[in-house]
């Protein structure tokens, strides 16, 4: 009876959502501004505690939870963990306790500097409003799910993006085998994988979660990753496969890197788990794809540096990787070419008979340290193809999502400049950061950037965080409060009425000593899906659904399983 009178309350709710005033609104401004409206509407409809099941239709967004204990951190306590067990060197200490947010300010000192938290997976209205929170089974809790447990990395501001599944069933997200206020375990070894040069001493299982409709949990545990982190996965449950898709990057140690970093990184695939965490055992890393800019002409990078990715997508059987930080490689949009015959040059676009791989990339362990993985993977066509080291203003792509087969929408999270007390004005002068919609030309196939949408974002403008310090931080000397730098992680949906709906997490820059550490922003905006000018778009604008509060950080978004996908593919 619970469970059918939660049905009733949110199918009013989401009635009330796709009403004819909103969908059906002419001018996507008006649309937004009945959306924002609506969520203190919903808000007391809804007040679900506990565990509930996620329902189709939903949204889904990952937050975590910093354990704010000043014991976490003790000053002076050498770092990263058993650094002197390591050749790669230890940090002159920690020069703050463990008190948010003055913690982060110990990156200053350790560049390996995080500290792991809880992971919430809150289900929200189209509109922002809370349905319900499940949180991810993990040490403070031991008891919920003898499965195993997972968390994240509290200022690892690329980690914990939500994808559906290739079937639509399951969500997955990436994160690390070890306890809640764990010190540096993003830059850890993993136990299969250890470089002996990586400064960080500690060997952390990367793992993979995955949940269904009704709030149950499996992890995949994994070697990839070695000494730095996995962003995100997509599980293939298509046909009968039972595998993941994942991302990340790895190496926290000096060149040449181990052959176990160099498979570890960037695309792999995963076989999935039905097993505890306590009864894993994971082999080496199984590369999927692997791009050097040797196919662009240019001279190689480190190896296996190219391959720095962290956002992911599928579309038409296609896997689209975008890669946004790093000095090697280039910042751009790839794709994974399973037909060995897309881009011969380094760039080009999926062949139409293409098929999504089932098995891991084959290759020569005798040339991993000269020539690293072979190229599998392409630039698509019309994004940038310059090495980013060669440009003054690289571009920074994160989440994708495909409208249709002729429009992609690509979020760029910004430089994260905070280099001085410019750092608000230089934000606000970025052109590229925010969402980018792209447009494939078939005659000329290629993709065109048709404009970039930064309305109602307020770049470069500070915001209050109730609780949080007022001032600059005297560790940097510059302001503690945030302001958007541009966009992360985010899904999409084709109205009914022409238009498209984004969802999307915004970055931020400010005097914080870590700036992945800032409370930031889920917002929402709706662009005309056959515009494909800039002044078409003048009175599109983003509108704040939700902000992380004190101790808080958003990181992906996504529907919930079981939702029906509107783009003629998957969300």
């Amino acid at each position: 009876m619970q469970t059918a009178a939660r049905s009733r309350l949110l199918t009013g709710a989401l009635s009330r959502f796709n009403s004819r005033s909103v969908l059906k609104a002419r001018n996507p401004l008006v649309a937004l501004t009945l959306i924002a409206a609506s969520a203190g509407a919903c808000a007391q409809q809804f007040p679900f505690g506990g565990q509930t099941p996620f329902f189709p239709g939903l949204l889904v967004v990952s937050r975590s939870v910093y354990d704010n204990l000043s014991s976490n951190v003790q000053v002076g306590t050498i770092l990263p963990p058993d650094c002197a067990n390591t050749t790669g060197g230890c940090s002159t200490g920690a020069t703050v306790d463990g008190t948010y947010p003055y913690v982060w300010n110990n990156v200053l000192s350790d560049s390996n500097f995080g500290i792991t938290s809880r992971i919430y997976l809150d289900q929200l209205t189209p509109s922002g409003e809370m349905v319900s929170s499940l949180e991810v089974p993990n040490s403070l809790h031991p008891q919920r799910d003898s499965n195993g447990q997972l968390v994240t990395s509290f200022s690892s501001k690329s980690e914990l993006a939500l994808h559906l599944s290739t079937d639509g069933r399951y969500l997955s997200f990436v994160g690390y085998v070890a306890p809640v206020n764990a010190i540096d375990a993003s830059n850890a070894n993993t136990p299969g994988e250890v470089d002996p040069t990586n400064p960080d001493g500690q060997n952390v299982f990367r793992g993979i979660a995955r949940v269904d409709g009704l709030g149950n949990f499996r992890f995949t545990e994994t070697n990839a990753f070695s000494g730095d982190n996995g962003r995100a996965a997509i599980l293939n449950d298509s046909n009968g496969h039972d595998f993941f898709y994942a991302t990340g990057n790895a190496g926290n140690g000096s060149n040449p890197q181990p052959d176990g970093v160099i498979i570890g990184t960037g695309a792999q695939i995963v076989e999935a788990s039905n097993q505890s965490e306590a009864q894993q055992n994971p082999g080496a890393p199984t590369p999927l794809g692997s791009f050097s800019v040797t196919e662009l002409g240019a001279k190689a990078d480190k190896i296996g540096k190219d391959d720095n990715f962290r956002g992911i997508t599928i579309y038409n059987n296609v896997l689209y990787y975008t890669k946004g930080s790093g000095s090697n490689g280039v910042n751009t949009v790839y794709f994974l070419d399973t037909t060995g015959k897309a881009c011969p040059s380094g760039t080009g676009v999926p062949a139409a008979n293409a098929k999504l791989p089932t098995t891991p990339l084959s290759f020569d362990s005798a040339t991993l340290q000269t020539s690293g993985l072979p190229s599998n993977m392409c630039i698509l066509a019309g994004f940038p193809t310059t090495l980013t080291k060669q440009l003054t203003t690289p571009a920074f792509p994160f989440g994708m999502w495909f409208a249709n087969a002729t429009t992609l929408y690509v979020a760029d999270e910004g430089d994260g400049y905070t280099g001085g007390t410019d750092l608000f004005t230089h934000a606000a002068a970025q052109t590229g950061a925010g969402l980018q919609k792209w447009i494939y030309n078939a005659s000329a196939k290629k993709w065109t950037l048709a404009y970039t949408l930064q309305a109602g974002l307020n770049l470069g403008t500070e915001y209050t965080v109730p609780g949080y310090p007022t001032g600059s931080n005297s560790a940097t000397g510059l302001p503690w409060a945030p302001a958007t730098d541009g966009l992360r992680n985010l899904t999409g949906r084709v109205e009914n009425d022409g238009t498209v709906t984004i969802w999307a997490i915004t970055s931020t820059v400010s005097g914080n000593g870590d700036i992945g550490a800032d409370p930031n922003r889920l917002v929402v905006t709706r662009d005309v899906l056959k515009n494909t000018t800039a002044a078409g778009a003048a009175r599109e604008k983003f509108v704040t659904l939700r902000s992380a509060g004190f101790g808080e950080v958003l990181r992906g978004v996504s529907f919930t399983p079981g939702s029906i996908a509107t783009n003629g593919n998957r969300f």
